[in-house]
């Protein structure tokens, strides 16, 4: 499945801030999370409706909802979690969940340490959410995981990738359709994304 850039006016502005080394800990943090909410809200074209009738205070009239059982949110720690935080502003009612995984220094390979899901994940749409896709080790894992659990309509949401995480999810997981602000140049010997913006981490939380 091709991977989709969005690139609205609004969302390429912002990235621009958010990319900027002299940009506040704050700032990024607010950036990331508007960002991941206007990702979602064109991401969430394609979700399914179904009819109702209900009664507004003028007439009884036929509305359009979300069918089934709607969305979950899957973060992968800990830099996801600013993603979550935007879009459950958007969809309050969606259900969350978190994976743990951090990249080995030595290997950059990922490393499991924690996962929750939503029990009825299997009935949702899920949205996986991680602001950085770089070697894709991480996304891959995380997926894995998620279909181990019964997952099987997966969106992958990430505002910066590199065409070697794009490429490492699309040969393990062709199903999952990977949404994108940005689309980088390549990777650095030390595996981060150029031009990138720094460990997103690190941007969020002011850690080093």
């Amino acid at each position: 499945m091709p991977y989709q850039i969005i690139d609205h006016p609004l969302i390429q502005h912002k990235l621009s801030i958010l990319r900027d080394k002299s940009t506040s800990v704050r700032d990024f943090r607010d950036l990331s999370a508007e960002i991941a909410m206007l990702m979602a809200f064109e991401a969430m074209r394609e979700l399914e409706l179904e009819e109702a009738r209900i009664e507004t205070p003028v007439a009884e009239a036929t509305v359009h909802r979300l069918a089934g059982k709607k969305l979950a949110l899957v973060a992968i720690l800990r830099a996801g979690l600013i993603m979550v935080e935007g879009i459950l502003d958007l969809i309050p009612s969606a259900r969350v969940g978190h994976v743990g995984l951090y990249r080995d220094p030595e290997t950059l390979e990922p490393v499991s340490y924690y996962a929750k899901l939503p029990s009825d994940i299997a009935e949702r749409d899920t949205f996986l959410l991680d602001p950085m896709l770089a070697t894709g080790g991480s996304a891959v894992a995380a997926i894995d995981r998620l279909k181990q659990e019964g997952a099987h309509h997966i969106r992958l949401l990430c505002i910066l990738a590199a065409p070697e995480g794009v490429a490492a999810v699309e040969a393990k997981h062709p199903d999952v359709e990977i949404i994108l602000a940005a689309l980088d140049e390549r990777l650095n010997e030390h595996g981060y994304i150029v031009p990138g913006l720094g460990d997103a981490g690190d941007r969020i939380y002011g850690t080093r």
